[in-house]
Protein backbone atom coordinates (compact mmCIF):
# COMPACT_ATOMS: atom_id res chain seq x y z
CA UNK A 1 0.00 0.00 0.00
CA UNK A 2 1.05 3.81 -0.68
CA UNK A 3 1.91 5.96 1.96
CA UNK A 4 -1.06 8.07 1.79
CA UNK A 5 -3.40 5.16 2.14
CA UNK A 6 -1.74 3.75 5.46
CA UNK A 7 -1.77 7.17 6.37
CA UNK A 8 -5.41 7.60 5.78
CA UNK A 9 -6.61 4.32 7.03
CA UNK A 10 -4.63 4.81 9.84
CA UNK A 11 -6.45 7.54 11.24
CA UNK A 12 -9.13 6.90 9.82
CA UNK A 13 -9.66 3.90 11.90
CA UNK A 14 -8.92 5.49 14.86
CA UNK A 15 -12.18 7.39 14.42
CA UNK A 16 -14.42 4.34 13.51
CA UNK A 17 -13.08 2.56 16.17
CA UNK A 18 -13.64 5.36 18.74
CA UNK A 19 -17.24 5.36 17.40
CA UNK A 20 -17.69 1.30 17.21
CA UNK A 21 -16.28 -0.06 20.30
CA UNK A 22 -18.87 1.34 22.90
CA UNK A 23 -21.87 0.57 20.99
CA UNK A 24 -20.00 -3.12 20.75
CA UNK A 25 -19.42 -3.17 24.67
CA UNK A 26 -22.99 -1.85 25.29
CA UNK A 27 -24.43 -4.52 22.99
CA UNK A 28 -22.18 -7.88 24.12
CA UNK A 29 -22.52 -6.65 28.17
CA UNK A 30 -26.32 -5.59 28.06
CA UNK A 31 -27.38 -8.15 25.66
CA UNK A 32 -27.80 -10.18 28.18
CA UNK A 33 -30.21 -8.04 30.04
CA UNK A 34 -32.52 -7.46 27.38
CA UNK A 35 -35.06 -9.93 28.57
CA UNK A 36 -35.17 -8.22 31.65
CA UNK A 37 -37.85 -5.59 29.82
CA UNK A 38 -40.35 -7.80 29.22
CA UNK A 39 -41.15 -7.56 32.85
CA UNK A 40 -40.40 -4.07 33.51
CA UNK A 41 -43.76 -2.26 33.00
CA UNK A 42 -42.29 1.09 33.53
CA UNK A 43 -39.63 0.75 30.34
CA UNK A 44 -42.41 -0.98 28.80
CA UNK A 45 -45.06 1.92 29.07
CA UNK A 46 -41.92 4.68 28.49
CA UNK A 47 -40.55 2.63 25.42
CA UNK A 48 -44.67 2.90 23.80
CA UNK A 49 -44.86 6.67 24.64
CA UNK A 50 -41.50 7.23 23.33
CA UNK A 51 -42.60 5.82 20.14
CA UNK A 52 -46.40 7.01 19.91
CA UNK A 53 -45.15 10.65 20.66
CA UNK A 54 -42.38 10.57 18.13
CA UNK A 55 -44.21 9.33 15.31
CA UNK A 56 -46.84 11.97 15.96
CA UNK A 57 -44.17 14.42 16.15
CA UNK A 58 -42.72 12.95 12.86
CA UNK A 59 -45.97 13.02 11.00
CA UNK A 60 -46.87 16.66 11.97
CA UNK A 61 -43.30 17.54 10.70
CA UNK A 62 -43.78 15.57 7.79
CA UNK A 63 -47.08 17.33 7.00
CA UNK A 64 -46.10 20.98 7.78
CA UNK A 65 -42.41 20.79 6.61
CA UNK A 66 -42.59 19.38 3.52
CA UNK A 67 -44.36 21.90 1.60
CA UNK A 68 -41.37 24.49 3.45
CA UNK A 69 -39.07 22.29 1.86
CA UNK A 70 -40.20 22.60 -1.56
CA UNK A 71 -40.53 25.96 -1.05
CA UNK A 72 -37.10 26.65 0.37
CA UNK A 73 -35.61 24.53 -2.77
CA UNK A 74 -37.15 26.51 -5.55
CA UNK A 75 -37.70 29.89 -4.08
CA UNK A 76 -34.30 30.99 -3.49
CA UNK A 77 -33.29 34.71 -2.46
CA UNK A 78 -32.90 36.46 1.43
CA UNK A 79 -36.03 35.86 2.72
CA UNK A 80 -35.26 32.15 1.96
CA UNK A 81 -31.79 32.62 3.41
CA UNK A 82 -33.38 34.04 6.98
CA UNK A 83 -36.06 31.48 7.14
CA UNK A 84 -32.94 28.58 6.37
CA UNK A 85 -31.48 29.96 9.40
CA UNK A 86 -33.77 30.12 11.90
CA UNK A 87 -34.67 27.06 10.75
CA UNK A 88 -31.18 25.68 11.85
CA UNK A 89 -31.23 27.22 15.32
CA UNK A 90 -32.20 23.92 17.54
CA UNK A 91 -29.44 21.99 16.23
CA UNK A 92 -27.00 24.55 17.69
CA UNK A 93 -28.96 24.66 20.90
CA UNK A 94 -28.29 22.97 24.14
CA UNK A 95 -31.48 20.52 24.45
CA UNK A 96 -32.17 21.88 27.88
CA UNK A 97 -32.15 25.67 26.16
CA UNK A 98 -34.33 23.91 23.44
CA UNK A 99 -37.08 22.62 26.14
CA UNK A 100 -36.88 26.15 27.88
CA UNK A 101 -37.69 27.95 25.03
CA UNK A 102 -40.77 25.47 23.78
CA UNK A 103 -42.11 26.03 27.47
CA UNK A 104 -42.01 29.72 27.51
CA UNK A 105 -43.50 30.03 24.22
CA UNK A 106 -46.34 27.08 25.00
CA UNK A 107 -46.82 27.22 28.68
CA UNK A 108 -50.73 27.54 29.42
CA UNK A 109 -50.37 31.21 30.62
CA UNK A 110 -48.45 32.54 27.26
CA UNK A 111 -50.81 34.26 24.74
CA UNK A 112 -49.90 31.33 22.43
CA UNK A 113 -50.13 28.66 24.95
CA UNK A 114 -53.27 29.71 26.28
CA UNK A 115 -54.83 29.88 22.50
CA UNK A 116 -53.51 25.49 22.63
CA UNK A 117 -55.30 24.89 26.11
CA UNK A 118 -58.40 26.39 25.14
CA UNK A 119 -58.28 23.81 22.26
CA UNK A 120 -57.67 21.12 24.61
CA UNK A 121 -53.78 21.09 24.41
CA UNK A 122 -51.48 22.07 27.41
CA UNK A 123 -48.03 21.13 26.90
CA UNK A 124 -46.59 21.10 30.76
CA UNK A 125 -46.05 17.49 31.82
CA UNK A 126 -48.56 16.44 28.68
CA UNK A 127 -48.12 14.08 26.11
CA UNK A 128 -48.81 17.37 23.41
CA UNK A 129 -45.78 19.01 25.49
CA UNK A 130 -43.36 15.63 24.85
CA UNK A 131 -44.52 16.19 20.99
CA UNK A 132 -43.53 19.68 20.67
CA UNK A 133 -40.28 19.27 22.19
CA UNK A 134 -39.36 16.35 19.85
CA UNK A 135 -40.85 18.07 17.00
CA UNK A 136 -39.08 21.63 17.83
CA UNK A 137 -35.29 19.56 17.91
CA UNK A 138 -36.45 17.20 15.31
CA UNK A 139 -37.63 19.24 12.41
CA UNK A 140 -34.45 21.15 11.03
CA UNK A 141 -33.39 17.24 10.18
CA UNK A 142 -36.60 15.96 7.88
CA UNK A 143 -36.53 19.91 6.38
CA UNK A 144 -33.13 19.58 5.90
CA UNK A 145 -33.42 15.78 3.50
CA UNK A 146 -36.53 16.99 2.21
CA UNK A 147 -35.06 20.13 0.76
CA UNK A 148 -32.61 17.68 -0.50
CA UNK A 149 -34.85 15.77 -2.16
CA UNK A 150 -36.85 18.30 -4.08
CA UNK A 151 -33.29 19.80 -5.01
CA UNK A 152 -32.49 16.61 -7.07
CA UNK A 153 -35.78 16.68 -8.80
CA UNK A 154 -35.09 18.19 -12.48
CA UNK A 155 -36.89 21.36 -12.44
CA UNK A 156 -37.71 20.86 -16.22
CA UNK A 157 -40.17 17.95 -15.17
CA UNK A 158 -42.19 20.53 -13.53
CA UNK A 159 -42.01 23.23 -16.19
CA UNK A 160 -42.68 20.21 -18.56
CA UNK A 161 -46.03 19.53 -16.55
CA UNK A 162 -46.79 23.05 -16.12
CA UNK A 163 -47.00 23.48 -19.86
CA UNK A 164 -49.17 20.60 -20.47
CA UNK A 165 -51.95 22.55 -18.61
CA UNK A 166 -51.43 21.12 -14.91
CA UNK A 167 -51.57 23.40 -11.75
CA UNK A 168 -48.66 24.07 -9.48
CA UNK A 169 -50.32 21.93 -6.75
CA UNK A 170 -51.01 19.08 -8.99
CA UNK A 171 -47.24 19.84 -10.33
CA UNK A 172 -46.04 19.31 -6.74
CA UNK A 173 -48.47 16.44 -5.69
CA UNK A 174 -47.95 14.00 -9.38
CA UNK A 175 -44.31 14.88 -10.02
CA UNK A 176 -42.26 16.74 -7.20
CA UNK A 177 -43.22 14.72 -4.18
CA UNK A 178 -43.05 11.10 -6.16
CA UNK A 179 -39.99 12.11 -7.51
CA UNK A 180 -38.45 12.86 -3.68
CA UNK A 181 -40.87 10.52 -1.75
CA UNK A 182 -37.70 8.47 -1.11
CA UNK A 183 -36.10 11.97 0.81
CA UNK A 184 -39.53 12.51 2.53
CA UNK A 185 -39.76 8.65 4.08
CA UNK A 186 -35.67 9.33 5.05
CA UNK A 187 -36.21 12.33 6.89
CA UNK A 188 -39.59 11.03 8.70
CA UNK A 189 -37.10 7.77 9.63
CA UNK A 190 -34.35 10.42 11.02
CA UNK A 191 -36.43 12.66 12.20
CA UNK A 192 -38.13 9.96 14.31
CA UNK A 193 -35.03 8.56 15.22
CA UNK A 194 -33.89 12.27 16.88
CA UNK A 195 -37.12 12.63 18.27
CA UNK A 196 -37.41 9.42 20.34
CA UNK A 197 -33.80 10.01 21.64
CA UNK A 198 -34.47 13.65 22.74
CA UNK A 199 -34.64 13.74 26.50
CA UNK A 200 -33.15 17.53 27.92
CA UNK A 201 -35.73 19.43 25.81
CA UNK A 202 -38.30 16.89 27.08
CA UNK A 203 -37.33 16.90 31.19
CA UNK A 204 -37.45 20.70 30.55
CA UNK A 205 -41.29 20.39 28.99
CA UNK A 206 -42.78 17.61 30.21
CA UNK A 207 -40.85 15.56 32.73
CA UNK A 208 -44.41 13.32 33.33
CA UNK A 209 -45.45 11.21 32.15
CA UNK A 210 -41.56 9.80 31.13
CA UNK A 211 -40.61 8.82 28.05
CA UNK A 212 -37.78 6.62 27.89
CA UNK A 213 -34.75 8.40 27.64
CA UNK A 214 -35.85 10.05 31.07
CA UNK A 215 -36.81 7.16 32.15
CA UNK A 216 -32.65 6.23 31.58
CA UNK A 217 -31.12 8.86 33.23
CA UNK A 218 -33.48 9.19 36.08
CA UNK A 219 -32.53 5.18 36.69
CA UNK A 220 -28.99 6.10 36.73
CA UNK A 221 -28.75 8.94 38.35
CA UNK A 222 -30.84 6.62 41.32
CA UNK A 223 -29.58 3.23 40.47
CA UNK A 224 -26.39 3.06 38.89
CA UNK A 225 -25.11 1.79 35.20
CA UNK A 226 -26.45 -1.89 36.02
CA UNK A 227 -29.92 -0.29 36.43
CA UNK A 228 -29.71 0.91 32.53
CA UNK A 229 -28.01 -1.89 30.64
CA UNK A 230 -31.25 -3.32 29.63
CA UNK A 231 -32.94 -0.04 28.46
CA UNK A 232 -29.47 1.41 26.48
CA UNK A 233 -29.07 -1.99 24.85
CA UNK A 234 -32.58 -1.87 23.82
CA UNK A 235 -32.49 1.80 22.33
CA UNK A 236 -29.06 1.19 20.82
CA UNK A 237 -30.14 -2.06 18.48
CA UNK A 238 -33.76 0.43 17.49
CA UNK A 239 -31.01 2.82 16.76
CA UNK A 240 -29.08 0.12 14.28
CA UNK A 241 -32.06 -1.25 13.09
CA UNK A 242 -33.55 2.38 12.10
CA UNK A 243 -30.22 3.12 10.09
CA UNK A 244 -30.01 -0.12 8.31
CA UNK A 245 -33.54 0.44 7.19
CA UNK A 246 -31.94 3.88 5.79
CA UNK A 247 -29.86 2.48 4.71
CA UNK A 248 -31.35 0.56 2.70
CA UNK A 249 -33.73 3.07 1.41
CA UNK A 250 -31.40 5.13 -0.06
CA UNK A 251 -29.30 2.48 -1.30
CA UNK A 252 -32.65 0.99 -3.07
CA UNK A 253 -33.41 4.44 -5.06
CA UNK A 254 -29.68 4.96 -6.55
Amino acid sequence: MSRELVFFSTFSSILVLFLVIPLVICLVVGGPHIVEIASDLEALDAMRLSFYAGVTSSLLITSFGTPLAYLLSRKKGMLANIVESFLEIPLALPHSVAGIMVLLAYNSRAPLGLLLSNLGIIIEDSYWGIVFAMAFVSSPIFITAMRAGFDSVDIELENVARSLGASEIETFFKISLPLAFRHLVAGFILSLARAISEVGAVMIVAYYPKVVATLIIERFLGYGLRAVLALSTVLALVSLTVFAILRFLLKGGE
